[in-house]
């Protein structure tokens, strides 16, 4: 019989993560045993709760344990931590630990280690000479580090919803276009103002159908406005956004008329041509070729953009990333510092993205479509907020409420 006893702590009860741990051990096949139940009376005290872990089952016990840690559980045992060099470049041991993206410690040599750079699919390295944790995806791994196996020495801190709830944790449920808009998009603008107004950064992630749908204009002036502080997005947008820029076009349709121009389907070509003739996006804008747009603010304002490429690009601009692994870790850098991430119609990249940052930034994710916005938190981003709309209403629409905000 394989056993372990596990503690959790916090507000277990109002988050459901007490019913969740027994859940997850009923199904996996386990058994269990309330040992002893704490149960917070006020809005302000935290639960706690003992539980011995059964199984006779060593594979089922460990997924168990996978599992039930992830939600907070901790060994109540106080162990150390265990290493396992890495044999080769690029790989580890097999029951490496693979990090969520919450906050996350290991204790080695009776000290408990923050891991830094934190993501989730990822493995922890220890460098026990300087007693520093990091977190690394596998490509990186060098041979000879000191990769953190099992589970022993490892202690997460899911967010949990506490008894008072928080502001950003409106309409946190299953995404639905039948939730009132207005009222979601004026809680998201109460909370990037908050955040410029403490020095936070912000990230706009963004698809084409951003300037698709003559909202190119808006972005630019949150750009502008200090509201965006990065940009991340492939080819497309900012093809089309200086496509828009140089001859009022995306994708050969006219962005005032909604009509399609003579001949427009080779507009972003020839916007490329442009770019390329002038040797980058920034050369461009200091040339005067480029005098508006999404991408110009993002030169004016020193807004760092990470444009990833993909196979399916024309061109690309000069500008773009093709090198996917490195796109990645631009990208990765470049989450380090930000409090808030918005990501706009790109199934694609806002995944990727939602990968890369770890839990505590605040996240949006908008799209007409249910099943892009639910992608995400089915791929682990648990603490995203979804928004089923179109981008041509919402980035407007926050704008407006931003401009409300400031007057106040």
């Amino acid at each position: 019989m394989f056993k372990e006893k596990l503690i959790l702590t916090g507000h277990i009860i109002d988050s459901l993560t007490l019913p969740k741990t027994l859940d997850t051990i009923m199904e996996q096949g386990g058994d269990f045993k309330i040992e002893e139940l704490n149960v917070g009376k006020l809005k302000t005290d935290k639960s706690s709760a003992i539980i011995e872990v059964t199984s006779d089952d060593e594979k089922v016990f460990n997924r168990i344990l996978d599992e039930v840690t992830d939600y907070g559980a901790e060994i109540l045992e106080d162990k150390e931590v265990q290493l396992i060099e890495s044999a080769k470049d690029k790989t580890v041991p097999d029951n490496f630990y693979s990090t969520t993206n919450y906050n996350t410690k290991v204790k080695y040599n009776d000290t408990w280690l923050p891991i830094e750079n934190i993501e989730m699919d990822c493995v922890i390295v220890v460098d026990t000479d300087n007693m520093k944790a990091e977190c690394k995806p596998l490509n990186v791994v060098k041979k000879g580090e000191k990769v953190v196996v099992g589970r022993a020495g490892v202690k997460v801190e899911p967010l949990e919803r506490s008894r008072g709830k928080a502001e950003f944790e409106f309409m946190n449920s299953e995404a639905s276009a039948e939730k009132p808009t207005q009222t979601i998009i004026h809680k998201i603008a109460k909370e990037m103002k908050e955040i410029k107004d403490k020095g936070g950064k912000i990230v706009v992630v963004g698809g084409p159908a951003v300037i698709h749908t003559g909202c190119s204009k808006v972005l630019a002036s949150l750009i502008r406005d200090g509201y965006v502080d990065k940009i991340f997005a492939g080819n497309a947008l900012a093809t089309h956004d200086i496509e828009n820029a140089l001859y009022g076009t995306s994708l050969g349709v006219d962005i005032e008329s909604g009509e399609l121009v003579a001949h427009g389907h080779k507009n972003h070509i020839s916007a490329i041509n442009t770019i390329n003739k002038a040797g980058s996006i920034k050369e461009a804008v200091e040339q005067g070729v480029l005098t508006s747009g999404v991408m110009y603010e993002c030169i004016k304002n020193d807004a760092p953009y990470v444009l990833a490429g993909s196979i399916r690009d024309d061109g690309p601009l000069p500008d773009v990333i093709t090198d996917s692994q490195v796109a990645q870790q631009r990208m990765r850098e470049e989450l380090q510092d930000v409090d808030m991430v918005i990501m706009i119609a790109t199934l694609l990249h806002s995944v990727a993205t939602g990968n890369l940052m770890p839990a505590r930034i605040k996240s949006v994710c908008v799209d007409i479509s249910n099943a892009s916005v639910t992608k995400l938190s089915d791929r682990g981003s648990a603490q995203v907020i979804s928004v089923v709309t179109d981008i041509g209403s919402f980035l407007p629409i926050l704008k407006n409420e931003l401009e409300k905000l400031e007057e106040e």
